[in-house]
This record gives structure tokens, C-alpha cells and sequence, in this order.
């Protein structure tokens, strides 16, 4: 008995090419997103009133994350699937991060624009509502962010584009689909930069998913997502105090 027939055996749900069945994908997502949209929708109710301790917010981000990933790994080894699924390859791991840095001036340039549009349109960017872990005062604290983007870039393009568009795009036979579905709810955290900052992000995400489905690796993905977060969060405050 080869090693395929041993893993039907332990998962009759399970295909002959080691993906689950449609119905077990639908539950399986269904559940994912029972667990994180609520979460990311309240982003949009917490405006102003948002003012967690550093230490407290970036544990609580990266310990979330960090969950979250676990459980999509428990689903693949679960399922019997393996991790390139969702883009975790190292094949020309080199070559994509050189990708991910020269496609991120292009994007950031292009969002310049996309931004200055939704503020023409009347959508709202407030000012001053960012959480107060995401304002990093001193060189520890802009050295623990600077750890939290990391984790952040590789959780977040995991959950977003690799897992979230495999599922959508097996459930929904689209690709354009998944892409739109996953960005949409990977915009719903972004709720406190205001609702022309949510779109933005979520246009943003949709170029990332592009990316993904071209290159198949989430390697310059989470290169460009980093780029971002790093330059807008941890670059700005060093400027900033100095």
C-alpha cells in the first residue's frame, strides 16, 4: 500500500492529489473566516478610542498571527497538502526578493495616485487615529516594530494570498474572485485608517495577490509588504525623532 492510499485512509476526504474535497474546503474557509473577519471588522468601530500599551498591541498582533499561520498549517498537514500550495516555495528565493524590491517603487508610486483619486472621491483618511503601538517611540521600540513587521509581512501575505486565495479560488472556480474576496477581507483590518485607507489597502492587497498568482511564491509579496510597512511605520518615526 503506497503512501497515497495510507493517507486516504487516515482522511477519506482527501483526493488522489491530496487536496480536500470542495465541501471540506467550504466548511474548512467558512470556519477560517468565522474566526478573523469579526475581529477585522471592528477595526472600523475603534477609531480615536484605540490606545493600546506598545508592549501589549505588538504582542498581541504578533501572537494572533502567529496563531492564525499555525492553524493554516495544521489544515495543509490535515488535508495531506504541502506547503507550496500557498507559496511558501525557495525556489529562486534570491531572484523573487530582488522582484518584490524593484516592483515596490512602481506600486507605492501608482497607490499615490490611487490615494489622491479616493480623496477626490470623498472618502476619508483621518488623521491621528492609528493605534499607539503602531507610533514606536525610541530605538527599542522601533527595533521590536521593526520585528513585528517581519512577522506581520510573512503572516499576513500567508493568511491573505496563499491559504485565503486557494480557498476561494477552489470554492469559487475564480481566480478574480479570490482575489477580490481575499483582499476585501484582508482591507477589513485596516478600518481605523478610515474608509478611503481601507480601500487603499485593499487595493494594495489585490496587487500583491497579482503578484502572488504570476510569480507563485509569496516571496516578493511579503518583500513589498514589508518595504511598506517598514518605510510608513519605523522609517517615519526615526525621522521623526530625530
Amino acid at each position: 500500500m503506497n503512501g497515497t492510499n495510507i493517507a486516504r485512509l487516515e482522511n477519506p476526504a482527501m483526493n488522489l492529489t491530496g487536496s480536500p474535497t470542495i465541501k471540506e474546503q467550504v466548511f474548512e474557509v467558512l470556519t477560517f473566516c468565522f474566526l478573523i473577519v469579526p475581529g477585522l471588522a471592528f477595526s472600523f468601530m475603534a477609531g480615536p478610542a484605540v490606545k493600546e500599551n506598545f508592549l501589549f498591541g505588538v504582542s498581541g498582533v504578533v501572537l494572533s498571527d502567529v496563531a492564525l499561520v499555525t492553524l493554516i498549517c495544521f489544515f495543509l498537514w490535515h488535508n495531506g497538502e504541502k506547503l507550496g500550495r500557498i507559496g511558501w516555495v525557495s525556489k529562486g528565493f534570491i531572484k523573487e526578493i530582488i522582484i518584490g524590491i524593484v516592483l515596490f517603487f512602481p506600486l507605492i508610486y501608482a497607490m499615490s495616485f490611487v490615494d489622491s483619486w479616493l480623496q477626490s472621491a470623498g472618502l476619508d483618511f483621518p488623521k491621528g487615529h492609528v493605534p499607539s503601538f503602531l507610533k514606536p517611540v525610541g530605538t527599542v521600540q522601533q527595533i521590536v516594530m521593526t520585528f513585528l513587521v517581519v512577522v506581520v509581512a510573512i503572516s499576513e501575505e500567508t493568511i491573505f494570498r496563499g491559504y485565503l486565495i486557494l480557498r476561494f479560488k477552489a470554492v469559487t472556480g475564480s481566480a478574480t474572485v479570490a482575489v477580490i474576496v481575499s483582499s476585501i477581507i484582508f482591507s477589513l483590518g485596516h478600518g481605523y485608517e478610515g474608509l478611503g485607507g481601507a480601500v487603499s489597502i485593499g487595493i494594495m492587497g489585490a496587487f500583491f495577490a497579482l503578484i502572488y498568482l504570476w510569480r507563485k511564491s509569496l516571496v516578493a509579496p511579503m518583500v513589498m509588504h514589508f518595504m511598506q510597512d517598514f518605510i510608513a511605520i519605523v522609517f517615519v518615526s526615526v525621522m521623526a525623532n530625530k
